[in-house]
């Protein structure tokens, strides 16, 4: 029985399904996941709020949040330094960071391409939240990312099965990563999806002065809605992207048998996984 922690610090896209990709269908066997979350807030008292959830006594935990070099993840890792614990977060990019992330004994899987939201009282509200999230899952679902952290979070969990020495994921996550785990067997879908990926990757950039430098209304307002009218246009390409695959009836689909987890592949849709 493989036992995984989900450490949830506020919200990224990646954060809706997390705990749910290892086990999609909510039958397989030998698996236990449990979430702690501290909603929508990631600061010092939400990390040492995480403290009692260490008790479960995980195989590994995944720990997930925006900016994982920000104070509040920070303080969450120092909890969590003498256990398995991979960060799936956003940031950092730099290399020198991500070194020194693996050098304290952490996994990790940066995902660029997973956006930051226009969080900003003169544009947000909980429906632009929500429409925005959606948009978000479309493109990280379609274009490879899920499938990506899917893989990762499977291996480990397979060494735990096997007894075997825990090793962790060091992966950064860009587009030209992650779209080598959607399959897309069309080239055009590839390049919808890939374009989508870039588009992901340049909203998050888009929408950081606004959330953090800019003052004036007008500016921060025109600045977070061409940032989501991207992710939008971004959420459109790769539901473009998969339409084309549907019509070739070649979607690539990799399903967890119930037990054991082994992970099922078929493309046709009248085809049993294999």
């Amino acid at each position: 029985m493989a036992k995984i922690g989900i450490i949830k610090l506020g919200n990224l896209g990646m954060s809706q399904v997390v705990d749910l990709v290892q086990d999609e269908i909510a039958a397989r066997e030998g698996i236990t996941v449990r979430v702690f979350g501290t909603g929508p807030k990631m600061g010092k008292e939400e990390a040492a709020a995480t403290a009692d959830f260490k008790k479960m006594e995980a195989d590994f935990y995944v720990m997930i949040s925006p900016n994982s070099s920000a104070p509040g993840p920070t303080a969450a890792r120092e909890l969590y330094k003498d256990v398995p614990c991979i960060i799936i977060s956003d940031g950092p990019t730099k290399k020198e960071d991500r070194d020194a992330l693996q050098q304290a004994g952490f996994g990790y899987i940066i995902m660029t391409v997973d956006p930051l939201i226009g969080a900003k009282t003169e544009f947000l509200d909980p429906v632009e939240m929500a429409s925005f999230n959606s948009d978000a899952m479309k493109v990280l679902s379609t274009c490879g990312v899920v499938r990506l952290v899917q893989e990762e979070l499977d291996k480990v969990t397979a060494q735990v099965d096997a007894g075997e020495p825990i090793q962790l994921p060091h992966i950064l996550a860009k587009p030209e990563v992650c779209i080598e785990r959607a399959h897309f067997n069309n080239p055009y879908a590839k390049a919808k999806g890939l374009a989508a990926l870039h588009m992901a990757d340049m909203v998050a950039k888009i929408n950081f002065p606004a959330c953090f430098m800019m003052k004036e209304l007008e500016q921060v307002a025109l600045t977070t809605a061409t940032g989501h009218e991207m992710m939008r246009a971004a959420a459109q390409l790769a539901i473009e992207a998969r339409e084309i695959e549907k019509a070739n009836d070649s979607v690539f689909r990799q399903p967890h048998s119930k037990k054991g987890g082994k992970q099922f592949q078929k493309t046709k849709l009248y085809e049993k996984p294999q």
